[in-house]
C-alpha cells in the first residue's frame, strides 16, 4: 500500500514538473513574436495647428518663432528679438521620418534656422544639426508649444 502510494505522489511529482516545462516552452515561443508597434506621433497625435517659442539666438534676445503645421506643408514665422521687428517668412513642405517621430522642413534652413522636430503630444522639441535632441540645461529653450 506505501509503495502505491509514493508511487502516485512521485508520479504527480513528475507530471507537474513536465508540465511546467511546457509552459515555460509555449511562453518563450510566443514572446519570439515581434509585435509590431502601430503607434507614432504621425499616427497617435494630433499635431496639426500652430507651435510657439521662444528660441536661443547666438547674437539677438531669441528668435520668436511660429510654425503652423498643415497637412503636409508648414508656415514658419521668425523674429530675431532686439534686432528687429520685422518677420522672417517661409512656407514650404515637411516629411515624416521613416518611424513617425520627427519632421523635417524643406526649406526651414533658409533663414538660418534648424529644420527638423521630433512631434509629441502639444510640443515640437528643436533637434540639433545631426537630428539629435538637444539635451542640458538649456533642452527646454528649444520646445515650440502648441498654440490654443
Amino acid at each position: 500500500m506505501r509503495k502505491v502510494f509514493f508511487t502516485a505522489i512521485f508520479a504527480a511529482v513528475l507530471l507537474g514538473f513536465a508540465s511546467c516545462g511546457q509552459q515555460s516552452k509555449s511562453k518563450t515561443s510566443s514572446e519570439s513574436i515581434d509585435a509590431i508597434d502601430m503607434h507614432s506621433s504621425r499616427i497617435s497625435v494630433n499635431w496639426q495647428g500652430t507651435y510657439k517659442g521662444k528660441t536661443p539666438c547666438a547674437d539677438c534676445e531669441g528668435i520668436q518663432t511660429t510654425l503652423t503645421l498643415n497637412d503636409s506643408t508648414y508656415v514658419l514665422e521668425t523674429v530675431y528679438l532686439g534686432k528687429s521687428t520685422e518677420a522672417y517668412k517661409t512656407e514650404g513642405k515637411f516629411v515624416w521620418n521613416a518611424e513617425g517621430s520627427c519632421i523635417t522642413l524643406d526649406n526651414g534652413k533658409a533663414n538660418g534656422f534648424n529644420s527638423q522636430f521630433r512631434v509629441g503630444e502639444n510640443i515640437l522639441r528643436q533637434l540639433d544639426s545631426e537630428g539629435k535632441q538637444i539635451e542640458g540645461k538649456f533642452a527646454e529653450m528649444y520646445v515650440l508649444r502648441k498654440a490654443q
